[in-house]
């Protein structure tokens, strides 16, 4: 995000003498430049310039010789006494006396010293003290110390700096000379104002704000030399686009410069390193800060390259197939056919690349400390190329964040002009005459607006004059009456339909003119059964002690793999997405487990043993020959038939709710040991969406579903309206292979439950509560044997239909294996409890439910009565 310092921006637009950071920022909001940060102040306290009066060499027993130095840091903080030291430790003369390691300066040098109650960057707060057995009284700073830069390998001489020695005296406040002591406002700039990228742009867009003087210094006439005309012996450009994206070339303006003679060793003048690393930006030579400074200040990307190392033409073409660059930051990167370039001809036209076009420049002709003549490049490229040039090579630079976003195709030619003025001023260069401009811009299109449009948006009445004037006053040029013919400025490219014009009206007359008024809330039935389910089910689960969790619904094959699916599992039939955030993550989940487990991996490897979590959310499952999404109009509204086919291309895309359970169901502590999760635990969870959900659901076992165990997992089945029985969830035990694989601890259990099939499952009918019968119940227990690969459901059912009408409630109670019962046989009790809704049951009534279990379960699942 853009950084401003209030006297870069002073340049462009008048502001008041006691304008403060908070009141600044408060200006730019009432525009839609909001507030990210105020950075404070680097330094406070007494930071002062010193003389070096005397410089003592004194080697130490380690090996390292230190500085003992008598500093003149002005009559006011001249030392006459110290607190807490002995006078005869005071240096003679009241200078300070400094201990200080480095050795770069020397008797005479004007360096900068913090003084006791300093403060420097970091909280490195400084007071005298007693070290190698002198007292010293402050600290002589780096540039590093200061905040200025990373060199920490000597001391800030002012005069190597690019400071004056005559306009510099011991004492003098070095905060201000610094600039260390200005706050800094950080903005937040929306995507469609690329323009607020720049001083330039923000001093406009506060001039909107507040009325106050505007000088647009991207214009030509406010440039001390107007820029020269092209001649016949500019340096040689081409474009070369045979790949236009969207129908749009890549480059439609490249403007050349050449500066000659200039003294590679001439230093970035103070004021400017201060406004670039007050702007966020770090010194690194003249020919590059020029460059830098001219982009921030009209947000006009420039390049720097060493004339020597460049070979006419320039040629900007996009890249073939297996070409590759070495940029800026010694990166060898492979490029794409999308790509568009900066070449030259050492071989042939176009035969070597030299950069990224409004991205990065290459290593080969960048700009070295023996570079004197220098060409600088100022050019206009395609938004799209360039955004897609940075996201693919992960290069997210100065230049890209304003060519992706937009830059004022005028620009070029006037930045260029500024940056040759400042290589002439500040490095002792010529200006070559030879001048190139390749242009074959367009102006605006206009648009069209009903001048009644802003009212009817916002409800705010606005006067056409009130319109016509702010639109001209963010530089449209307007005419017509009722329907307005609005020209848009060359630095907002956003304005491509009147709707953006509107915003335009609304934002520049204030938002605090729209009232806030809350809209009637109309008569309806509330939420539909769907809703109310949802939501029952994530209360019950919540209740259960599970924490609902989101998770990305982004997935990579990477993760379908660690489940262990089968290569024809149709979960492994993903949505890819055309551009994914992530490359490791290009596909939609089809399970919400692959991320729910994920999540659940992320809080176990953080020490978090007991997880219980769960989530609420939609999976896609394309169809492998689905046909292709028809690409709809913008601005109209689609045909039937355009929505008929992008319905008919949409994946099914239901709802499904599942969770994951790990270490302790029932916590350790007083009480006992605890109890750890197990498959019932998932089971339980399961049936209770089921439940919720009011459908009614067969359960059995899945021995070969992953990613559960084949032994304990289970498969929850409805009945269709048609008969047709559909598995609508799993649960149970994760296999040890995919616990293993994730980072999981064992036995960690899971459920998954297709919620839009449960609910398609239900009847819909409101469930009606049985009336309590006031007759008295009968008990009976069944202890019934049968195989041990029989389903405890499957004797349950046989128990509820043999018992008949009377059954108000069975329970099984008891599971028992042993040699009692004989081998491969088990136990299975199980509570059954009658009674009659219109008398007390007879004997006989008991006795013909009894017979009917009996029977019914020895016919269904073989079960003998265990005596």
């Amino acid at each position: 995000m853009p950084r401003i310092v209030a006297d870069w921006l002073a340049d462009h637009v008048e502001l008041p003498a006691d304008l403060t950071t908070e009141q600044l920022a408060a200006d730019l909001v009432r525009v839609g430049l909001e507030e990210e940060e105020i950075h404070p102040a680097a330094v406070s306290g007494p930071l002062v310039v010193g003389r070096v009066l005397e410089m003592t060499g004194e080697p130490q027993k380690n090996g390292k010789t230190i500085n003992w130095c008598l500093v003149d840091v002005g009559p006011e903080h001249n030392a006459t006494r110290i607190t807490g030291v002995d006078d005869a430790d005071v240096p003679a003369g009241g200078a300070r006396g400094i201990v200080c390691g480095a050795h770069n300066f020397g008797v005479g040098d004007l360096v900068v010293v913090s003084l006791p109650g300093t403060v420097l960057p970091g909280g490195f707060a400084i007071a005298s003290r007693k070290t190698y057995g002198h007292v010293s009284d402050g600290m002589i700073c780096s540039t590093k110390e200061l905040g200025l830069g990373e060199d920490h390998g000597g001391i800030l001489v002012l005069t190597e700096a690019g400071f004056d020695a005559a306009d510099l005296t011991p004492g003098q406040d070095a905060v201000a000379l610094l600039g260390l002591g200005d706050e800094v406002l950080e903005i937040n700039v929306t995507p469609d104002r690329g323009y607020a990228f720049s001083y330039r742009g923000v001093a406009r867009e506060y001039a909107h704000s507040t009325g106050a003087a505007f000088t647009d210094r991207g214009l030509a006439e406010a440039l001390p030399t107007a820029p020269p005309a092209a001649t016949a012996d500019g340096f040689a450009v081409a474009v070369d686009d045979t790949a236009p994206i969207d129908g749009q070339v890549g480059c439609d303006r490249f403007v050349t410069r050449i500066v000659r003679g200039i003294d590679p060793t001439a230093p970035t003048p103070p004021w400017m390193k201060r406004r670039l690393e007050g702007s966020g930006m770090r010194s690194i030579s003249l020919a590059v800060d020029v460059t830098n400074y001219v982009m921030l200040d009209l947000g006009q990307p420039l390049h720097a390259y060493d004339l020597d190392a460049v070979t006419a033409p320039i040629v900007v073409r996009r890249a073939a197939p297996g070409e590759r660059l070495t940029t800026l930051d010694d990166v060898d990167r492979a490029l794409d056919t999308e790509d568009l370039l900066i070449t030259d001809s050492p071989d042939g036209p176009g035969s070597r690349v030299l950069g990224l076009a409004g991205v990065m420049g290459g290593a080969s002709s960048e700009v070295s400390a023996a570079t004197t003549d220098v060409l600088v490049e100022a050019a206009h490229f395609d938004q799209v190329t360039v955004a897609r040039t940075a996201r693919r090579h992960k290069l997210p630079s100065e230049a890209a964040k304003r060519f992706e976003r937009g830059v004022d195709p005028r620009l070029p030619a006037v930045a260029a002009q500024r940056v040759v003025d400042l290589l002439v001023e500040l490095g002792g260069g010529t200006a070559d005459p030879a001048v190139s401009d390749l242009d074959t811009t367009t102006t605006p299109a206009p648009l069209a607006m009903d001048v009644s449009l802003p009212t009817r948006t916002s409800g705010v009445p606005y006067t056409r004059e009130q319109v016509v004037q702010i639109l001209e006053q963010i530089g449209c040029t307007v005419a017509g009456d009722d329907t307005l013919t609005v020209t848009p400025p060359t630095w907002r490219p956003d304005l491509v339909e009147p709707a953006a014009l509107v915003e335009e009206v609304v934002r520049i007359a204030g938002y605090d003119q729209i009232a806030s008024v809350l809209p009637a809330a109309p008569g309806g039935r509330g939420l539909t059964p769907e809703q109310r389910i949802r939501r029952s089910v994530a209360r019950a689960l919540a209740d259960a002690g599970l924490v609902e969790v989101l998770s990305y619904p982004f997935v990579g094959q990477q993760d379908l793999d660690a489940l262990g699916l089968p290569a024809d599992d149709p979960r492994r039939t993903a949505l890819r997405l055309a551009n994914p955030l992530a490359e490791d993550r290009p596909l939609m989940r089809t399970t919400l487990l692959v991320s729910l487990l994920d999540t659940a991996r992320r809080n176990v490897s953080r020490g978090i043993d007991d997880v219980a979590v769960f989530e609420m959310g939609q999976v896609t499952r394309p169809v492998a020959d689905a046909p292709a999404a028809p690409q709809l109009p913008v601005g109209v509204r689609p045909t039937p038939d355009q929505l008929e086919a992008l319905a008919a291309a949409t994946p099914d895309q239901p709802r499904r709710v599942a969770g994951v359970l790990t270490g302790n169901r029932v916590p350790a502590g007083w009480w006992g040991p605890g109890r750890p999760v197990d498959w019932a635990d998932a089971v339980e969870a399961a049936r209770t969406v089921a439940d919720l959900a009011g459908a009614e659901v067969v359960v059995s076992n899945d021995p070969d579903h992953m990613p559960w165990h084949p032994g304990r997992c289970a498969r929850f089945e409805v009945a269709g309206g048609d008969g047709e029985v559909r598995t609508v969830g799993h649960a149970g035990e994760l296999h040890p292979k995919v616990l293993e694989e994730l980072g999981l601890p064992r036995r960690t259990v899971a459920f998954e439950m297709d919620l839009s099939a449960l609910v398609d499952a239900a009847d819909g009918s409101p469930r009606v509560a049985a009336p309590v019968s006031a007759f008295p119940a009968a008990k009976e227990d069944f202890a019934l044997v049968v195989d041990a690969t029989v389903p405890a459901a499957d004797v349950e059912a046989a128990v509820v239909a043999g018992a008949g009408e009377l059954l108000e409630r069975v329970e099984l109670f008891d599971l028992f294996t042993g040699e009692q019962i004989g081998r491969g046989k088990k136990s299975l009790a199980y509570s059954v409890r009658l009674r009659a809704a219109d008398r007390t049951l007879t004997a006989e009534d008991v006795r013909a439910a009894r017979d009917g279990v009996v029977r019914v379960t020895a016919e269904r699942v073989g079960a003998v009565l265990r005596g």
